[in-house]
């Protein structure tokens, strides 16, 4: 089976391929312009995009939306993550919580759309952890974003980019393997497409 990756997020698609690709599921990157609705919930937004690329590849479709969710500050800042990292970047951002709580999440939504459907399937996922006190490690093909090198999950006390390519394929397998965005659209299509 072919699945169509609207982004222009190689690490989003590296990540989706390992997922699936152990199932023989093949997930093919297409590039895509889409127009991203002013939201802070991450299934909101992926509604808007999964309808929009559907009606333009017509095949097996899935985007991903991700948001960054830190605690102490109500949420912020929430899927607008590029916003953040543009204006006051990672040192401000680690600024606004001096002195506060440090737990933070990742918070994804993929959207599947393909012709056998009325309506887009959904599948949430939470990466729970911890902000760092300064940004650690460099930048690798893994991440998905520069958040990578302030965040540090709860089953490690490393940043994502401090962690070395096996070191991530392990926290990956032991942590978030069950619950991960690839996982839970492989057991939903094992069960659904046939």
């Amino acid at each position: 089976m072919e699945i169509y990756f609207a982004t222009t997020n190689q690490g989003k698609v590296q990540s989706l391929q390992r997922d699936l690709g152990k199932y023989d599921i093949s997930v093919v990157q297409h590039p895509v312009d889409l127009i991203e609705p002013r939201s802070s919930d991450v299934q909101e937004i992926a509604k808007s995009k999964v309808n929009q690329a559907y009606s333009i590849i017509r095949k097996p479709t899935v985007v991903i939306d991700a948001g960054f969710y830190i605690h102490s500050l109500n949420g912020f800042p929430r899927t607008f993550v590029n916003f953040a990292l543009e204006t006051i970047d990672l040192e401000g951002t680690l600024k606004l919580i001096d002195g506060k709580s440090r737990e933070c999440e990742f918070r994804e939504c993929l959207g599947y759309m393909d012709e056998k459907l009325s309506e887009p399937r959904y599948f949430l996922s939470h990466v729970k952890g911890q902000l760092s006190d300064k940004p650690k490690g460099s930048m690798q093909k893994h991440l998905w974003s520069r958040l990578g090198l302030i965040f540090i999950p709860e089953e490690s006390n490393k940043t994502l980019a401090e962690m070395s390519h096996d070191e991530y394929l392990d926290w990956r397998k032991i942590s978030r393997e069950k619950n991960s965005l690839g996982q839970q659209l492989y057991e939903w299509i094992s069960t659904h497409t046939k």
